[in-house]
């Protein structure tokens, strides 16, 4: 439906609101150099952004995101619901199996995106602040980055997102799916914003732990190359190279702050489109509410 895009796209600014700052906070600590870092950690690396940069350090490269949401939103929507549709049941496998595919053919427009919040994140960054910036903006970056390096650059890591959002995107509907079925979140039930709030909080979780390692590789190699030092040669490089010097440790950098993030930007966000739906809808005098924000499923309500 129009109106369920519509809702998430809205759902969906509202999570990038919320969830940029720590995003932020856990690229700078994925790919901070562990023989001089920055950073003792997520709250050491909140509080230095805010006063070295200022609170609008920590939303460096939200355009980035902002710009590829209603193209992400359209493809994750028409791609699970028509697969969906395609395998015939709403069965938690097939749940899975829409979420991979869409999850899939995101990658498309969702590692540029990446790429260039990455760039502008760390520029600037605390001691290496500097005086000039090297990209205006997240367009600027790209444009910048495809004059230097071509389309190869404009999606440096790309298979790296794709094994990281396949499998995270099933895990996400499949934990939803269930979460919702559990908590028998119906449209009339007094208490179905909070079930939905939980719901999609827990699922965001379990999203980002089922592929956290492989989003530590994707932003070493995306932030690879700036300053003109390329350290890797492809992810099995990265991966070595990483392990080698800072152990396992390393794939699990930045992850208390991912976590942090990931609860209360799917809160935002199903917050934000139920809201949405429910006013919606009641001044077409349509049923109260079904739910359809950017990366969940509303069919199991």
């Amino acid at each position: 439906m129009a109106l369920d895009f519509l809702a998430g796209c809205v759902g969906g600014a509202a999570g990038v609101l919320v969830g940029h700052p720590f995003d932020t906070v856990k690229v700078r600590l994925q790919v901070q150099n562990v023989e001089k870092p920055l950073y003792r950690g997520t709250f050491h690396c909140f509080q230095s952004i805010i006063k070295q940069e200022s609170a609008f350090g920590l939303y460096k490269g939200i355009g980035s995101p902002m710009m590829g949401l209603t193209f992400i939103n359209a493809l994750v929507f028409g791609v699970q619901g028509n697969t969906l549709r395609a395998l015939g049941k709403d069965t938690p496998l097939n749940q899975f199996l829409a979420g991979s595919a869409a999850g899939a053919i995101q990658c498309v427009i969702c590692c540029p995106m990446e790429l260039a919040k990455t760039r502008m994140q760390l520029q600037g960054t605390g001691e290496y602040k500097l005086k000039t910036k090297n990209y205006k903006n997240s367009l600027d970056c790209l444009i910048k980055i495809y004059q230097k390096e071509g389309l190869r650059g404009i999606n440096r890591g790309m298979v790296s997102t794709f094994i990281r959002e396949t499998p995270s995107f099933g895990f996400y509907f499949l934990t939803y799916d269930c979460m919702t079925r559990y908590l028998g979140c119906e449209a009339e039930d007094s208490y179905v914003i909070p079930k939905l709030l939980f719901s999609g909080g827990m699922s965001g979780i379990v999203s980002w732990l089922s592929t956290y390692p492989m989003d530590v590789i994707k932003s070493r190699l995306q932030a690879d190359g700036v300053g003109g030092i390329t350290q890797y040669n492809g992810i099995l490089d990265c991966v070595r190279k990483s392990y080698h010097e800072e152990g396992w440790r390393v794939f699990t950098r930045g992850l208390t702050s991912t976590l942090l993030r990931a609860f209360p930007v799917n809160a935002a966000t199903f917050a934000t489109v139920t809201v949405f739906l429910m006013y919606m809808k009641s001044e077409d005098n349509l049923p109260e509410c079904e739910p359809g924000p950017v990366i969940h499923q509303p069919s199991s309500l």
